[in-house]
């Protein structure tokens, strides 16, 4: 994984986790990777891995069982689309129009390129 400047560290791990829960990798309570595993898999410190699963936990989106290690909990699916959603509409979104009003860019155009990615990227 390669990492960007632009945001923390761990909150870029917390996306990474989110997608594979999202892409059906990672499904309700399955065991994900114990801090150390991860923090070696993305070469980092583990504190920064806890730090991530503490943010994902206070989300309900992991589960921690004592003794046992980490697990997508059941409504992770739920509360990952609720915390994405609430960062893209704040975060980014904002960029995105700002970008569609200063090159003129029409809905259509939108929705045709959208369209034409789903088709390519989620449809086998």
């Amino acid at each position: 994984m390669e990492f960007r400047d632009n945001k923390a560290i761990y909150l870029q791990i917390a996306e990474y986790v989110c997608e594979h829960i999202l892409l059906g990798k990672w499904k309700a309570d399955e065991k994900v990777p114990s801090v150390r595993e991860m923090a070696v898999e993305l070469e980092v410190n583990p504190n920064t891995v806890m730090r991530t699963y503490e943010l994902l936990q206070n989300k309900n989106i992991i589960n921690n069982k004592r003794g046992i290690g980490f697990f997508i909990a059941d409504e992770a699916i739920t509360n990952v689309q609720s915390y994405r959603k609430t960062q893209f509409m704040d975060d980014e979104l904002p960029v995105v129009f700002r970008n569609v009003y200063l090159l003129n860019i029409g809905f259509d155009e939108l929705k045709n390129r959208y369209d034409t990615f789903v088709k390519e990227n989620f449809n086998p």
